[in-house]
């Protein structure tokens, strides 16, 4: 009898329990997580911009593709491959705002971004892309890296390159290289570089996890995205794979992107001397020399990046300024001086390069809204 009084009161405290329980779940009703649910009310902040040549007629896919990444590169077909069998191509790009990611799938094409297409298009930006499918050769300074898939390569859009691809599929990455502040050094010695270390196999993880989510991720969430992918990319590159250089070279290259940043920021101001590098940069006046003797010297460097300001300040249709007037914004007092030296460098007359914009200019039509294009998401990268 005991021990049945002694069930039976159990069940009555268990009872008890089990009831103060429900009032406490009434109390405190059940919430999901806040980060959650923030992620479900916001809406996602990426919008795809899609080409593909399939749209087109088989003699003029190559043609809509040449023109298509025409601010990027000049694209030829392979020697023995004719433009009226067609061109397969698919190229979808994400803006992040300060990055780009990149989906494409094209036939086999040859490509090269020279001297000519950065004064016309002087983007400074780093690309770096991981290869699905097919191979490519790309040759910089005389050097030629073979990229297969599985690996990741990194290029600057600032230098010229040429080179070819098999078909192929593959992401990529451009970053202005600004993001980079005081580590950008690092991809200047990894220039036109294939990686295949364990770190380069995690970057590469990571990109495709990205490219997962690209239709979830809220425009909160965009500038740790940037972040972080800078990061994995400094990091991949410090490791003993990416440091592929002496500390003397690697050094000097510190110093010059201080100097270029310096010269760049001071490019409106009348008068960038010699004397002004060396205090800012901390240097005798032959280190300096020293350091600018592969680019023709200091007054031969500041002179190229003032001409090439003004060059690509022609050859914007947005930018409506008098020749003089441009010329007198970038520090050249006297306009036959300038015109000499414009001349000088590219071959062609400040009004010339001003008309060769004005020619390649379609005729204008009325435009409810400017639709956005994958030149214009290039051009804005960064700024």
């Amino acid at each position: 009898m005991g021990d049945e009084s002694s069930a039976i009161g159990n069940g009555d405290t268990d009872d008890a329990t089990a009831a103060r329980a429900r009032q406490e779940r009434r109390r405190w009703p059940r919430v999901q997580d806040t980060e959650d649910a923030a992620k479900l009310r916001a809406p996602p902040a990426l919008k795809p911009l899609s080409f593909t040549t399939q749209d087109l007629p088989s003699e003029s896919q190559f043609g809509g593709w040449k023109n298509y990444v025409s601010s990027l590169m000049d694209v030829q077909l392979p020697d023995d491959v004719s433009e009226d069998g067609g061109f397969v191509a698919r190229h979808t790009a994400w803006n992040f705002r300060h990055m780009l990611l990149v989906q494409q799938r094209a036939s086999a094409y040859r490509y090269q971004r020279t001297e000519a297409r950065l004064r016309a298009s002087p983007l400074d930006h780093w690309a770096i892309t991981l290869r699905r499918s097919g191979r490519s050769w790309t040759e910089v300074g005389g050097k030629v890296a073979e990229c297969k898939p599985g690996t990741i390569e990194i290029r600057s859009l600032g230098r010229p390159y040429r080179g070819r691809m098999l078909d192929s599929e593959f992401l990529t990455i451009y970053m202005p290289r600004s993001l980079f502040g005081d580590s950008v050094w690092l991809l200047d010695i990894n220039n036109n570089r294939v990686l295949s270390s364990n770190l380069a196999n995690v970057l590469a993880v990571y990109i495709g996890a990205i490219e997962a989510r690209l239709n979830d991720f809220t425009e909160e969430e965009l500038p740790r995205v940037i972040g972080a992918t800078r990061d994995m990319i400094i990091a991949c590159l410090s490791s003993p794979e990416g440091k592929g250089t002496d500390g003397i070279r690697a050094g000097s290259l510190a110093v010059m992107e201080r100097a270029r940043k310096f010269v760049s920021e001071k490019l409106l101001s009348t008068q960038i001397t010699p004397e002004m590098l060396c205090k800012e940069l901390g240097l005798s006046r032959t280190h300096l020399y020293k350091l600018f003797a592969p680019s023709g010297g200091v007054v031969r460097y500041i002179q190229k990046q003032r001409l090439l300001a003004t060059h690509a300040a022609l050859s914007d249709p947005r930018d409506r300024r008098h020749v003089s007037t441009i010329a007198d914004a970038f520090g050249f007092n006297s306009s036959a001086d300038f015109s000499r030296a414009f001349s000088r460098e590219f071959g062609y007359s400040p009004t010339q390069a001003r008309q060769l914009m004005t020619s390649a200019l379609l005729p204008e039509k009325p435009k409810i809204a400017e639709a956005p294009s994958f030149d214009a998401w290039l051009k804005e990268l960064g700024r």
